[in-house]
């Protein structure tokens, strides 16, 4: 469970009282490929730190798989919306690998944070650089090419590039297999 800690040290420092807190909630998972940590027919109440494995968050709409994000090891993440809104979830968390993970409950979580201000402090950070990281995924979306978020990804994720399949990719980048294809044959 020191891999939370340490992901959690880097963005603020926690002391020994908080981490040992935090991880009396943490509850040790796992699932094999292709199942879900969590469907879109579910009410979000758990944040997740992958331990090994990939998972991505997507949605689907008329049809077609759209992926808002690859989560691997080191990585916390949650449905805030769901959760902040008590409302099912519009997203699915699957594991595109064998994955093992810790999962914890929001309201456990804000009720450490109300007891340790280091804690709260670190979600603070946390959330931010979460908001930040979302924007600069719609800004790719909205402002880039096909081609440019192709290198993006390719630079900016070399490893989970081998991990992830091309039709996810494709998903991921919001274009087809074959266009997929056109561009990495350019590359």
């Amino acid at each position: 469970m020191n891999e939370l800690i340490e992901f959690c040290n880097k963005i603020s420092t926690l002391d020994e009282i908080s981490s040992a807190d935090l991880n009396s909630i943490l509850k040790t998972k796992s699932v094999k490929k292709n199942e879900y940590l969590a469907d879109s027919n579910s009410h979000s109440k758990e944040l997740f730190f992958i331990k090994k494995g990939i998972v991505k968050l997507c949605f689907n709409g008329n049809g077609k798989e759209f992926i808002m994000r690859f989560f691997e090891e080191n990585i916390l993440f949650a449905d805030i919306e769901s959760y902040v809104h008590k409302k099912h979830s519009k997203y699915e968390i699957v594991a595109i690998e064998d994955t093992e993970y810790y999962s914890f409950s929001f309201l456990e979580f804000e009720q450490l944070c109300l007891k340790h201000h280091r804690l709260e402090t670190f979600f603070r950070k946390f959330m931010t650089i979460a908001n930040l990281n979302m924007m600069k995924r719609i800004s790719e979306i909205l402002e880039e090419d096909a081609t440019k978020r192709y290198s993006n990804f390719r630079a900016q994720n070399p490893k989970l590039l081998e991990r992830i399949s091309l039709g996810d990719l494709a998903n991921y980048l919001g274009i087809t297999q074959v266009s997929l294809s056109r561009i990495r044959a350019i590359k």
